[in-house]
């Protein structure tokens, strides 16, 4: 597949999230300071994301 959520650990000992599409990073997450925090990220977007609302702030 080629969307995926990747879980990392930065140099400060935080996790992070990843959603990658193929090798590209999309957007990464806060620091969390548990594995489990970052986890429960990646289902509230799971979750949230198809109904999240669009927001265009780049019109003046």
């Amino acid at each position: 597949m080629a969307y995926k959520f990747v879980i990392t650990k930065d140099k400060a000992g935080e996790f992070r999230v990843n959603f990658k599409y193929n090798a590209e990073t999309m957007f990464s997450t806060e620091g969390y300071t548990s594995k489990a925090s970052a986890q429960n990220a990646i289902e509230s977007f799971k979750k949230n994301g198809p109904v999240a609302e669009v927001v265009d702030e780049s019109v003046a």
